[in-house]
C-alpha cells in the first residue's frame, strides 16, 4: 500500500479522537458534542469551519492557489440508537446510543485527510470536508442540501466512503450504477366489520383480507417487475384482534421496500396500492394505504466511478479495487448523488480479530452490538481521501453534463 507518510506520523492523535468520539456517541440530529470535538480540530488545524447545515452539519474549507475548482469529501457523524455489549476502554459511556456503523472511523478517516491537506495543500483549487448529519435515518444529507450546501460551498462532485466488515483491510468496493437501494416504508389499515367469531357471517373480518394482500403484493415481484431489475416487498408487521372470540374492526400491515432504480419503485407503490384497495374491496372492506419514500438508490456516476478506481489503484494497487455486489442496505449519500456527479465506495474493514479484548461475543458487523471500526483503515482511508482531492484538482475539468 501505498500510505503518505505524514498521516502514518499522526495515526496514533487521531484513534484517539475516534475512541472519543466512539465513547460519546449521538443520535442524529443531536451531534453537538461531536461536532464541537470535530470543529476544533478543524480550526487548530488551521481550517475555515462553517458549522450549522443540516443542524449539526460541519464543513471545512482548504483551499489552495488560484483555481475556481472545487470537490467535496464526505463522512458521516451520527450514531445508532442501540446498546453496545462491548466493555473495552472506548465503549458507549451513553446507554442505548452507540457507533455500530463505523461513521466514528469515517469522521477520523476525513479529520486524518483534513490535517494533511491543510499542511502541505498540494492541489490547485479547493476542498470542502463534509460532515453530516443523521445519515441513521434523519437524511442530514438532504437537510444539508436543503440548508444551502452546494450553493454556499460550489463544488464539480462530491465522493463518500464507508467501512465494510467481511472484506479485507486494503482492498475497496466500487460499483458504477447502484450500490445501495432505496428506502421505503408502508402501512396499510384495513378497515372491516366486528363481529363475535362464532358468527363470522355477520362482520367482515380483515385478517383474511390482510393474509390475502400480503401475499398478492409478491406477485408484484413476480408477474408486474422484469427479472433483472431488483426489487423488495417485506411485510414485516400485522397487528390485529384484541380476544380470540372477537373478529376484530381493523387489521394493520407494515413493512418496507427496496429497489435499485426509481422506475421500479414507481411501478412497486402503484401496484401495491392498487392491489391493497381492490382485494379490501373484493371482500367487502376498506383500505387506508400509505406510501413513504425514505432514501432514494445510491446511483454512482460512471465517469467519478472511474475516476475513483484508478485512484484507489494507485493506493492499493488494481488487485485490492473488487467489484462491489449492490446492497439491498440504504445511504443517504444517494441525495448528494441525485444533485451532483459523484462516488460512493465501500473500504475493508476486515474480519473483526482487530476488536480489542473486552469487546462483546457478537459478530463485528455493521449494527451488530459488538461491533467496532477498525483503526488500521485510518491512515488508509485518509490516503485515498487525499489522493482523490489532488487527483481531482489535477485533472482536467470534467465536461458539464
Amino acid at each position: 500500500m501505498n500510505l503518505i507518510e505524514p498521516i502514518l506520523a499522526d495515526v496514533a492523535a487521531v484513534t484517539a479522537i475516534r475512541r472519543d468520539i466512539h465513547a460519546h456517541p449521538e443520535l442524529c440530529f443531536q451531534e453537538v458534542r461531536t461536532a464541537d470535538v470535530i470543529a476544533k480540530a478543524l480550526t487548530e488545524w488551521g481550517i475555515p469551519v462553517h458549522r450549522g447545515l443540516g443542524k449539526t452539519g460541519v464543513v471545512g474549507i482548504v483551499k489552495n492557489g488560484s483555481s475556481t475548482r472545487a470537490v467535496g469529501l464526505r463522512a458521516d457523524i451520527d450514531a445508532l440508537p442501540m446498546t453496545e455489549h462491548n466493555s473495552f476502554a472506548h465503549a458507549s459511556q451513553h446507554p442505548g446510543k452507540m457507533h455500530a456503523c463505523g461513521h466514528d472511523g469515517h469522521t477520523a478517516m476525513l479529520l486524518a485527510a483534513a490535517k494533511h491537506l491543510s499542511q502541505h495543500r498540494n492541489f490547485d483549487g479547493t476542498v470542502y470536508l463534509i460532515f453530516q448529519p443523521a445519515e441513521e435515518g434523519g437524511g442530514g444529507a438532504r437537510e444539508m442540501i436543503r440548508d444551502g450546501l452546494f450553493e454556499r460551498f460550489p463544488m464539480e462532485a462530491i465522493f463518500g466512503a464507508h467501512n465494510w466488515p467481511g472484506m479485507k483491510v486494503g482492498a475497496f468496493g466500487v460499483n458504477p450504477g447502484a450500490m445501495m437501494a432505496s428506502s421505503n416504508e408502508f402501512r396499510a389499515v384495513i378497515h372491516g366489520k366486528g363481529s363475535h367469531a362464532a358468527l363470522p357471517y355477520l362482520g367482515v373480518d380483515p385478517v383474511p383480507v390482510a393474509c390475502q394482500m400480503v401475499m398478492a403484493w409478491q406477485t408484484i415481484i413476480t408477474r408486474n417487475r422484469r427479472p433483472i431489475d431488483p426489487g423488495v416487498i417485506s411485510a414485516t408487521m400485522i397487528h390485529t384482534g384484541e380476544a380470540i372470540n372477537v373478529v376484530p374492526d381493523s387489521a394493520e400491515i407494515r413493512g418496507t421496500v427496496r429497489t435499485f432504480s426509481l422506475e421500479v419503485l414507481e411501478l412497486i407503490e402503484r401496484r401495491m396500492r392498487e392491489v391493497a384497495e381492490h382485494t379490501a374491496a373484493a371482500f367487502g372492506a376498506t383500505c387506508e394505504f400509505e406510501f413513504k419514500r425514505n432514501y432514494p438508490p445510491t446511483v454512482n456516476h460512471p465517469a467519478e466511478t472511474e475516476f475513483v478506481r484508478g485512484v484507489l489503484a494507485q493506493v492499493v494497487g488494481t488487485e485490492n479495487v473488487q467489484a462491489f455486489e449492490p446492497t439491498m442496505g440504504a445511504e443517504d449519500f444517494s441525495f448528494f448523488l441525485q444533485a451532483k456527479p459523484g462516488c460512493y465506495f465501500v473500504i475493508g474493514n476486515g474480519d473483526g480479530t482487530h476488536r480489542e479484548g473486552g469487546h462483546g461475543l457478537g459478530p463485528c458487523m455493521l449494527h451488530n452490538p459488538s461491533y467496532d471500526f477498525n483503526d488500521e483503515l485510518i491512515p488508509l482511508g485518509a490516503t485515498a481521501w487525499v489522493r482523490i482531492a489532488e487527483e481531482w484538482l489535477r485533472a482536467p475539468r470534467p465536461a458539464a453534463g
